[in-house]
C-alpha cells in the first residue's frame, strides 16, 4: 500500500512563497480580510514561517573574518520553514473528532470532510503543528474571481475547518487514469501544486513505502529529520537541514510569521 508523504530542504527554500500561492489557488483557499487577518484568523494550508536568527558576533564557516575596528557583529540571518499539514502516521486530530469529520485514509494522507464538520475545533486545539484553520466568514467570489474557482476542490463554509489535503483530487485522477490503463501511479503523476510551483526545487514528493521514490531516499538521508518527533505522531512531512537549522528550526513550530531567535 502506498504512504504519500513529502521531503522538504530547508536549505533550498527561499521563502519565496510561491507554493503558498499555488497553494491557495489550486485548493480554493479563502482570503480572509484585514479585520479577520488582525485577528489572527487568516487562513493558510501552505504556510512559510521566517525565522530570524540572531548571530551576536559568531561566524558562520566560508564567511570573511571582520576587518580590525569594525563591529564584530554579524547581524541576522533569515530562515524560513515551509509549515504544510504533516498528515501523521498516528494523528491527533482524527482521535478527537466527535463525528468522524477528519479521517485517515489508507494511504497515510490526513482528510477533512467539511460536510460532516461541527465546528467544535476540538481539532485545531489538539493539533501540535496548528495546522488547521476554523472559517469565521462565508466565502465570498465577487464578480470575476468566480472565473478563478478551481471546479475540482469543494468550497468550504462558515463554521467548519480546512487542512492541507495534499490536493487529494490530484490523487483521484491519477488513479482513475492508471486504473483505466491496468497500472501503478507513476513517481511523477500525483504531485501536489506546492511541490510542483516551487522553483528552487525545495520539496520532493512521492510514496514513502517505495524504496525506489526519491522521497523515500530522501526521508532516510542523515540530514532527515521530523517536527516533534518526541510527542509520537510520526509526520509523514520531512525536512532535511544544514547542522545547526534542526534546533532553530524547531523553536518555530507554531510561532507567528516571525520569531528572533538567538542563535
Amino acid at each position: 500500500m502506498q504512504k504519500w508523504g513529502m521531503v522538504i530542504d530547508l536549505d533550498r527554500c527561499a521563502g519565496c512563497q510561491t507554493c503558498t500561492v499555488a497553494c491557495r489557488t489550486e485548493n480554493n483557499v479563502p482570503f480572509c480580510g484585514d479585520g479577520n487577518a488582525w485577528k489572527g484568523r487568516a487562513i493558510f494550508w501552505n504556510k512559510v514561517i521566517t525565522v530570524r536568527i540572531e548571530s551576536h558576533g559568531s561566524q558562520r564557516e566560508g564567511e570573511p573574518s571582520a576587518s580590525p575596528g569594525t563591529n564584530n557583529h554579524a547581524g541576522p540571518r533569515l530562515r524560513f520553514l515551509p509549515m504544510p499539514c504533516m498528515h501523521c502516521e498516528r494523528p491527533p486530530c482524527v482521535l478527537v473528532c466527535p463525528v468522524r469529520a477528519t479521517t485517515k485514509s489508507v494511504d497515510g494522507i490526513v482528510m477533512q470532510v467539511p460536510s460532516r464538520c461541527i465546528g467544535c475545533r476540538l481539532c485545531q486545539a489538539s493539533c501540535p503543528y496548528s495546522r488547521r484553520y476554523f472559517n469565521w466568514q462565508e466565502v465570498d467570489y465577487p464578480g470575476t474571481l468566480k472565473e478563478a474557482v478551481n471546479p475540482d476542490v469543494s468550497i468550504r463554509t462558515l463554521g467548519v475547518i480546512e487542512k492541507c489535503t495534499l490536493c487529494v483530487h490530484r490523487l483521484q485522477k491519477a488513479r482513475e487514469q492508471a486504473r483505466d490503463e491496468n497500472r501503478e501511479i507513476r513517481e511523477d503523476e500525483y504531485v501536489p501544486a506546492c511541490v510542483e510551483a516551487c522553483p528552487a526545487k525545495a520539496r520532493t514528493f512521492g510514496d514513502l513505502n517505495n524504496p525506489d521514490h526519491a522521497v523515500a531516499k530522501l526521508a532516510r538521508s542523515p540530514r532527515a529529520f521530523r517536527l516533534l518527533e518526541e510527542l509520537g505522531t510520526f509526520p509523514q512531512v520531512s525536512y532535511l537541514h544544514e547542522s545547526t537549522w534542526k534546533s532553530e528550526s524547531r523553536k518555530s513550530v507554531g510561532a507567528e510569521d516571525e520569531e528572533e531567535i538567538d542563535g
